[in-house]
């Protein structure tokens, strides 16, 4: 029964990482341990507060199994035949009421403290705006003439030497190094969801509603994410691709991306008065 039971949970437990985002492997190394390899600021001090959390509920888990052993050793039948008939024991239930409580409250500053943190930037060097579409992401540039693009995951035989397979587009988000910024997301039909792991973002993308956040890439590179919202049939198909370059590559990227994307705020083409008059 034991047996079949521990197979059963070894059994679920391989189809949830058969389930998981392609995202969450991506920029993973074999055997890695951890989370993935923090690029942003706010991700630094997600991986502080990840290994202050490890450290509080190793030590209540080894806290309680020194308990355990406690009164499995001095309480057994054999060695305490007759238990004590004690109900009632007021220091124990106040320390087991509030040493919770100061625990929650070691946890709750620094949570806080990083929540206010990733939530915005007071000063963006640059803004862009993501719109989640079923099923691919569109990027605005408002900075930067307002030009905007598609980026459309590559298909199997789209894909370039090195890039992974249903990450990669054909489109990426090309962000300067050292900058600060601000992220506007948003959707056209349905809830969306903008994760990229190493940067600390995971923003949902509501229609009629924008929200932001913030990032600061500190190394050059080319980084995943994918929508972690469930958006539709093709959820797992619409990734999301960030390339971070010098400041200079950036500004010679911007200056071509004018040429060859259209303005968001163009005005629309009135077809029938452009077109001739067959007569």
């Amino acid at each position: 029964m034991l047996l079949r039971k521990a197979c059963s949970r070894l059994a679920t437990a391989g189809a949830v990482l058969a389930a998981m985002p392609a995202t969450a492997f991506a920029n993973s190394v074999p055997w890695q341990l951890g989370l993935q390899e923090a690029v942003t600021p706010v991700m630094e001090r997600i991986h502080d507060f990840h290994t202050l959390l490890l450290f509080i509920i190793t030590f209540i888990a080894l806290f309680v199994l020194v308990l355990l052993l406690i009164v499995m050793i001095r309480f057994n039948a054999r060695r305490n035949p007759v238990p004590s008939k004690t109900s009632h024991n007021t220091t124990i239930e106040v320390l087991w009421t509030v040493v919770p409580i100061m625990i929650l409250v070691v946890i709750a500053i620094p949570s806080f403290r990083l929540l206010y943190y990733s939530d915005r930037t007071a000063e963006a060097d640059m803004t862009i705006k993501a719109i989640g579409v079923q099923w691919y992401w569109s990027y605005e540039y408002p900075d930067h003439d307002n030009f905007r693009f598609d980026a459309v995951m590559k298909e199997d035989d789209e894909l370039e030497p090195g890039e992974p397979r249903l990450l990669a587009t054909d489109n990426a988000v090309v962000v300067p190094t050292d900058a600060n910024v601000r992220l506007l997301v948003t959707a056209e039909d349905v809830i969306h969801s903008w994760a990229v792991p190493q940067f600390g973002v995971k923003l949902d993308g509501v229609p009629g509603r924008l929200n932001e956040t913030w990032f600061r890439v500190e190394e050059p590179g080319v980084y995943y994410g994918q929508c972690s919202e469930l958006c539709g049939i093709r959820h797992g198909f619409m990734p999301i691709m960030v390339r971070a370059v010098p400041k200079a590559e950036f500004d010679a990227w911007v200056e071509e991306a004018k040429k060859e994307f259209a303005r968001a705020d163009a005005p629309a083409v009135d077809v029938a008065a452009a077109t001739p008059d067959a007569n």
